[in-house]
Parts: C-alpha cells; sequence; structure tokens
C-alpha cells in the first residue's frame, strides 16, 4: 500500500478504547472489574418480559421505522414532560438511536463543519473525541480540577471565539461525577444564547443525582431551540447491551440529526425498544428505589477506597469514582491501572485517557460501584491490601 498510512489521520492516536483494554486484562487475570460501567445483574424483570413479548409477538424483529417505534417516541415524550416539563412532539422532534454513543456521533457529524470548534467539559467520555475528530473540528477543552470538578465559567466564556460551533456538556458527568448546579447551567445558557452556540447534552446518567436533581438545560430560556439532548435507557434501567437511546430536540435539529444517523446504523434494537417504553412509564417508585441503591453501593465503595488509602472524590451523581492515587505513594494512573489486577484482583481505569491536559489527570483513577454489594465488598477487601504502612486515608 506504500507509504500512505491506512488510518484516516483524523483518527490518529485514538486506537482501541481504554475500556476495551482493560476489560480484556479483567478477564485474563480473574480480576474484579470495576472499570467498565455495565452492571452485573439484569434490570426489572418486567422489562426483560417485555422484551421477550415483544420478540414472540413479532414486534419489531424487522426493521423498525427510522426515527423508534411510535410507542418509545411517545413514551420518551411523556418521560420528557412528566420529569422537567419539556413538551417534544414524538414525530418529530424525538429520534431513537443505537444508544447514546450513536446519537452523540450522529449529532456531532450532523452539527459540525470541518475546522469548527467544540468546547467541552474535560475530562472527556472517550467517544467526544473521536466524534468531533471524525466530524473535522476542533475540541477545546475547559478542564474540571480536583477536588470539587466545577467548572471555571470565567474561562469557559474566555474560550468562546468565532470559530465555536457547539457546547458538548455531560452532567452528570462520566467520570468525575460532576453534577452542574442551577447557577452553572444558567451561565451556560446565557453564553450560548449570547454567542449564538448550539449544545450538545449527555444526560444518561439523569436518574443518578445523589444530592438534589437534575436540571435540563433545554428547559431554560432560550436554550430549547439550540439544543439536542441525549440520554438513553442502559445506564437506568440496566440493559445496557439493548443499545437503545434518544435525542430531543427542534424539528430542525432533530432531523439534522436524523441525516447523518441513518447512515450510521439505520435503525436497531426492534424489539428492545417496546420494551423500553414499558420502562419509561415504570412508576416514580422504581426511579427513587433505583437511586437509592446506588447510591448505598456509592458510599460502600468510596469508603472502601478511602481505608485502602486513596484520597476519594465523592460523585454527586453517576455510577464513578474517582480518586487520587498520590496517598499510596503511586503517580502515574496508566502504570497503576495495568499493574492493579496482577497486585490485587481489581480492575480499575486511569482518567488520563480522558485528558488532552495528560498532567492533570494522571495520578486519578475511575472505579465503579454498579455492581453487587457482595462484589463490591470483595474488591474493598482486596484493595486493602494496598493500604501503604504509617498513612491516613483522607476523603474529599
Amino acid at each position: 500500500m506504500g507509504a500512505r498510512p491506512l488510518l484516516n489521520r483524523r483518527l490518529d492516536g485514538l486506537g482501541t478504547t481504554i475500556f476495551a483494554e482493560m476489560s480484556a486484562l479483567a478477564t485474563a487475570t480473574g480480576s474484579i472489574n470495576l472499570g467498565q460501567g455495565f452492571p452485573d445483574t439484569d434490570g426489572p424483570e418486567e422489562v426483560r418480559e417485555a422484551a421477550v413479548r415483544a420478540l414472540r409477538e413479532g414486534r419489531g424483529n424487522q426493521y423498525p421505522p427510522g426515527p423508534g417505534v411510535p410507542e418509545l417516541r411517545t413514551a420518551i415524550s411523556a418521560h420528557q414532560r412528566r420529569r422537567y416539563g419539556l413538551d417534544y412532539d414524538p414525530d418529530t422532534e424525538v429520534l431513537v438511536t443505537a444508544g447514546a454513543t450513536e446519537a452523540i456521533a450522529a449529532a456531532l457529524l450532523a452539527l459540525l463543519e470541518p475546522g469548527d470548534e467544540v468546547v467541552a467539559l474535560e475530562p472527556f467520555y472517550d467517544s467526544y473525541s473521536a466524534c468531533i475528530a471524525m466530524a473535522g473540528a476542533v475540541r477545546v477543552p475547559l478542564t474540571l480540577r480536583a477536588p470539587d470538578f466545577r467548572p471555571d465559567l470565567d474561562r469557559l466564556r474566555s474560550l468562546v471565539t468565532p470559530r465555536t460551533r457547539l457546547l458538548l456538556l455531560n452532567s452528570p458527568h462520566n467520570p468525575t461525577g460532576l453534577v452542574l448546579s442551577p447557577d452553572e447551567l444558567t451561565a451556560i445558557a446565557e453564553l450560548a444564547v449570547e454567542r449564538d452556540l448550539l449544545v450538545v447534552t449527555d444526560e444518561v446518567y439523569e436518574h443518578l443525582v445523589f444530592e438534589g436533581a437534575h436540571h435540563p438545560i433545554a428547559a431554560l430560556p432560550g436554550m430549547r431551540e439550540r439544543t439536542v439532548s441525549i440520554s438513553s435507557a442502559g445506564k437506568t434501567f440496566s440493559f445496557t447491551g439493548w443499545k437503545v437511546g434518544w435525542v430531543t430536540g427542534t424539528p430542525e435539529l432533530v432531523a439534522a440529526v436524523r441525516t447523518a444517523k441513518q447512515y450510521l446504523t439505520y435503525v436497531s434494537a426492534g424489539p428492545f425498544q417496546y420494551a423500553v417504553a414499558e420502562a419509561l412509564a415504570l412508576p416514580d417508585s422504581y426511579f427513587d428505589g433505583f437511586r437509592a441503591d446506588l447510591l448505598h453501593k456509592r458510599d460502600l465503595l468510596a469508603d472502601g477506597l478511602a481505608a485502602a488509602g486513596f484520597r476519594v472524590f465523592r460523585p454527586g451523581g453517576t455510577y464513578f469514582v474517582t480518586t487520587d492515587i498520590t496517598p499510596l505513594g503511586e503517580q502515574d494512573g496508566i502504570e497503576f491501572c495495568r499493574s492493579l489486577p496482577e497486585r490485587c484482583g481489581v480492575v480499575a481505569i486511569p482518567n488520563a485517557v480522558f485528558y488532552d491536559d495528560v498532567d492533570a489527570g494522571r495520578p486519578l483513577v475511575r472505579f465503579t460501584f454498579c455492581k453487587r454489594v457482595d462484589v463490591l465488598e470483595d474488591a474493598v477487601d482486596r484493595l486493602t491490601r494496598l493500604r501503604p504502612v504509617d498513612r491516613t486515608s483522607r476523603t474529599s
């Protein structure tokens, strides 16, 4: 093939995701996988049975409608109205996607031109960088720093230039667990309106806010017409393998995203769409119980990590805990995570892979707590082997 590289230069340096690498390491070593964020139990039995029923009744076994089955689009619209007072027409303002990952890709491919700048919260979920690169755009990081990971709003304003097209938000934020406050969202919204920016917001952890509540930026003045909101069923209902996500926005924004989406997967997850429609109609008691269960697991893991000698940054949302490994006498999170399975039989994710500013994330490591209690207790017990002699743990 000559000297020309095979890989498109836009994707240079991306390679295999860290999740694939660390999950393979967990399998090879028989370690407890607290790296990749997938539950080790299934979600509600009635939702799983709804999928089985759809399969048996032949609903969705062939290509579903391109925008998604009407039942699910209607359920998404009802969920947005019931939870947030946001009204979306299920026929023109809702689009079903193959998980939130496809929704993010389709939105960025549809809305960005080569050379456009995208301001995003750093550390980034890894697909953000890839999708911005595939669109030929330029990512501009607003770095969130320990211990509280709050955004510097003055810095955000300074990052917006005439080339800025879009703000890419993620709240609750993976990996830090940051939940943007109403005041922060208001300031971001005012900036977006003032500078006529589009906003793409990833809200897949909307039902995992441990203090306070989730506030969609689309509900703020001037934001509905410029916001593409993204969420999915995987995190909320513990069926991550079904890959059912969605986009809500104005007819013009949804049509733009659908134009790109139809050339990605076209359609997916037919029978599961009917099941997710039923899941979104579950009573508030389900969502409250789900949150309470994960809150208990958050505290179990966070307390255990602190006792093992990590500095722990207790998250306000998601199902991840970010830690600082320097109290353990460690400095490099990537080296630490690659050695952790052999040292104590646990897998985690180094936060440095989510940063352009690698030094900002170098000593930080992410653990997930969306596992059974007995698994978390076992992991905590194993991690105590790391506890340094004559050191006291610290927690934030």
